[in-house]
């Protein structure tokens, strides 16, 4: 069940990540119908602008972990896309706090993203899902430069920052990690 009932006044009030009044509901609604192409385009183009977020982020965070965890989802959007919303929220004084209202259901939700992201780990092997997954669960434990850093950079900029340019990875199990 939603946080809001879909019909809630309040999704008519929520602010994109432009400041303008967006509702995403109808996006989030797609999504959890399966209709992840044009929901995650509709949610990555309104929630955030250039580092800004505002209310509809906030507001849509606990919906695409209750639909993650619904769907099992194992989608790099669902983790990049809170991971991203939480960098902004963290680093970028111009965006306003959560509000009130939503605090619990915020903080709920990267509690259980983070959980969700545990149990998906293992089997990850897309670098992007893997680098989303890594930013939730540092965003989680509150370390803030960790999960910039997983998000905010590609493998080879990452790769670059620490001199590594040539690094193999580690052979765990026939697996790469």
């Amino acid at each position: 069940m939603s946080l809001l009932a879909w019909t809630d006044e309040r999704w008519f009030t929520l602010r994109s990540g432009y400041r303008d009044l967006y509702n995403p509901a109808d996006a989030l609604q797609a999504l959890e119908q399966g209709d992840f192409s044009l929901a995650w385009e509709e949610l990555w183009e309104n929630l955030l602008h250039h580092n800004d977020v505002d209310t509809a982020a906030y507001a849509s965070v606990p919906e695409i972990v209750r639909i993650a965890w619904q769907l099992k989802l194992a989608d790099w959007n669902a983790f990049a896309l809170i991971a991203v919303i939480e960098e902004a929220r963290l680093n970028n004084d111009r965006n306003p706090p959560i509000p009130e209202w939503l605090m619990d259901s915020y903080e709920r939700a990267w509690i259980d993203m983070a959980t969700l992201a545990l149990q998906i780990y293992p089997k990850a092997e897309d670098p992007f899902l893997v680098n989303a997954l890594l930013s939730v669960l540092a965003f989680a434990k509150g370390k803030r430069a960790i999960g910039t850093f997983a998000i905010g950079l590609t493998e080879e900029q990452q790769d670059e920052m620490l001199g590594l340019k040539d690094a193999r990875p580690i052979e765990i199990d026939g697996a790469q990690s």
